[in-house]
């Protein structure tokens, strides 16, 4: 990644309405605030004059590729990691070859943290850590964990709250100066039934230029058919999906609606995404059956509010303010039920009002349980101890991700087998 200067195209606005979104989240941090550009649905915006000059450039033969999925290629993760740490993450210093552009940190980045490609990789190997207690994004490029420290070519800190762009001509883990985990598809977003966001993607060549939210340019070519960083693709709204899977169709439906967004130099149409063994890659490579050609270029000018930030303009003409979201609401099933002792029985949680449904299950208040009051797995199966516990009651607790101020609770009977 060298180094570069470079300049700010200008922008030609135009009126826009959008419908404001809800943003997506992780743990109980927003990924970005609702209105920020990432997380802007753009299905209403014209086309841009340069589409098809950009798409056939880009290739419009050229198959989707997702560049993620499940297991291992050539020894490491197929896809881009994270990992999510708590508030009391041991913070690491970290040295940068591009430290004038980089954020100094320190970065609550573990040092056994997966890298991209793998420990041995000679990619990209970036590494993201999120700090979910303080909602901050750590991100770094060409990672190398040191004894108690990182060396990286370099790195960003963002805070996810916040709509905060890099300083202009800066880079970030990413050569267009953009965060790279807002653009992630994540398979917790496929659980959950909908993709919130733009997605990430790179393309072969790409312009000695930038538009906004990007903040940095990675190449030497000024010809205008190569496209800046920054530029955002939508898939056709009437291109069919009804044929793909239905993973594949929550994936494609947020192409049409947030689009993706040139990100890096690489290979075309290749979309970023989280390692997850709940990837099915054979159902992944039919992405591929679709084609450059079957997206346009969407002009996001007139949703810029200042260059300095990624918050985007929402609907307009509207004095009325959104209702306030319903608050979520957390049961269990069974709420009572009598055991063995050694034997199991599974729980269901059901969270409402919100796209995340993920629980954390609780023994008596602690995580997974233990031996003396009984496991319980991250699916909800609860295994009574071998003994009958203190009591013979104990408490199986379902805590929202979402908002951990929410939980439901049953009552297990341990008894004598």
């Amino acid at each position: 990644m060298p180094k570069r200067l470079c300049t700010l195209l200008s922008l030609v606005l135009f009126s826009a309405t959008v419908v404001r979104a809800q943003a997506p989240a992780i743990g109980s941090c927003t990924i970005l605030p609702a209105d920020n550009i990432w997380n802007t649905p753009i299905d209403q915006l014209p086309v841009s004059p340069s589409s098809s000059t950009y798409v056939n450039t880009i290739g419009a033969t050229t198959g989707v590729h997702a560049d993620f999925g499940s297991g291992l290629w050539d020894g490491g993760p197929i896809g881009i990691p994270y990992v999510t740490v708590p508030g009391t993450q041991t913070k690491y210093p970290a040295t940068f070859d591009y430290d004038d552009e980089s954020d100094l940190g320190p970065y609550a980045v573990p040092l056994n943290a997966s890298i991209e490609g793998g420990s041995a990789s000679t990619g990209d190997r970036h590494a993201i850590s999120i700090d979910s207690d303080q909602c901050i994004l750590y991100e770094l490029y060409a990672a190398y964990p040191q004894t108690a420290s990182w060396k990286a070519g370099s790195g960003a800190i963002y805070n996810l709250l916040s709509n905060a762009l890099r300083v202009a001509t800066w880079t970030s883990a990413d050569a267009a100066g953009l965060p790279i985990f807002p653009g992630l598809v994540r398979y917790d977003e496929i659980a959950a039934g909908e993709i919130r966001h733009a997605l990430r993607f790179t393309v072969p060549r790409t312009q000695k230029a930038y538009v906004w939210p990007a903040r940095h340019y990675a190449s030497t070519l000024t010809a205008a058919q190569y496209p800046p960083m920054g530029v955002r693709f939508r898939l056709r709204a009437n291109f069919d999906i009804s044929g793909y899977s239905p993973v594949n169709q929550i994936i494609l439906r947020a192409l049409k609606k947030y689009g993706m967004m040139i990100a890096d130099n690489g290979s075309a149409w290749y979309l970023s995404g989280a390692p997850d063994s709940r990837w099915n890659n054979d159902d992944l490579h039919n992405l591929g059956k679709i084609h450059g050609s079957d997206f346009e270029v969407v002009d996001v000018s007139g949703l810029m509010i200042t260059p300095d930030s990624g918050q985007a303009r929402q609907s307009e003409g509207s004095t009325t303010p959104p209702p306030p979201p319903a608050a979520i609401t957390l049961t269990i099933s069974p709420t009572s039920v009598v055991l063995r002792t050694g034997m199991s029985r599974s729980f269901t949680a059901t969270v409402k009002n919100t796209s995340n449904k993920a629980v954390t299950w609780k023994v008596n208040g602690i995580t997974g349980g233990n031996s003396t009051i009984g496991f319980i797995s991250s699916l909800g199966t609860y295994k009574a101890p071998s003994k009958v516990p203190q009591g013979g009651v104990v408490t199986v607790i379902a805590v929202s991700v979402a908002d951990p101020t929410k939980s439901a609770n049953a009552l297990v009977t341990v008894v004598r087998r």
